[in-house]
């Protein structure tokens, strides 16, 4: 696991989520996603930007953060590697991810959000070598609607078995089984050179 020397991003995680196959076409075969040109993408950059810029300091200290750090990049022993939108410390000695999303909450958390927020806090707690018990979502087309996450042992033994997977489909090139959402392959950018076997 750890030959990926740091190989594996929130980015690839998130792919490997939404279909296994996103790892072997693009870090097998090389093909790129190029996500770049979806609109909801740009569109999200540019306002999680501007948004970092403006959000109030009154969430921070409401949810008791003493110190933060923006835009940290962090890697982990476990072989994955990240900028973490920001590090907060908080007044009980823990330390949290926060993460900002170009959405909407809807009184759900989608398992994407869920699992980069654990990702991240993988990171911190290997870098930092301090307890994080929780994250933070700012999801900005709410009005910067915060929203704690709680986090448990067990979610980080599930992203450890999730990177073991990933890195396993690179190292031995080998093809996973596609996602078991059908209505995900409508809009996939490699549909055409994936054999659905759903």
């Amino acid at each position: 696991m750890n030959n990926t020397q740091g190989f594996i991003t929130a980015t690839h995680l998130l792919e490997y989520l939404y279909c296994p196959r996103f790892i072997y076409f693009e870090n097998v075969l090389d093909i790129p996603e190029n996500q770049e040109k979806r609109f909801k993408v740009q569109k999200g950059r540019i306002v999680h930007e501007k948004v970092r810029k403006t959000n109030p300091e009154y969430l921070r200290k409401k949810i008791g953060v003493i110190d933060r750090k923006s835009d940290v990049y962090l890697a982990s022993p476990l072989g994955i590697r990240g900028v973490v939108d920001e590090v907060l410390f908080l007044d009980d000695n823990t330390a949290a991810p926060l993460d900002y999303k170009f959405a909407e909450y809807k009184n759900k958390l989608f398992k994407t959000y869920r699992f980069q927020l654990i990702f991240y806090a993988r990171l911190i707690k290997d870098n930092f070598q301090v307890p994080v018990k929780k994250g933070f979502i700012i999801y900005t087309r709410s009005k910067n609607k915060l929203v704690e996450v709680p986090l448990k042992d067990k979610d980080f033994i599930e992203l450890e078995k999730i990177v073991d997977d990933m890195t396993n489909i690179i190292q031995n090139c080998r093809y996973p089984k596609p996602t078991s959402v059908k209505r995900r392959c409508l809009d996939c950018c490699y549909r055409n050179i994936c054999e659905k076997v759903i």
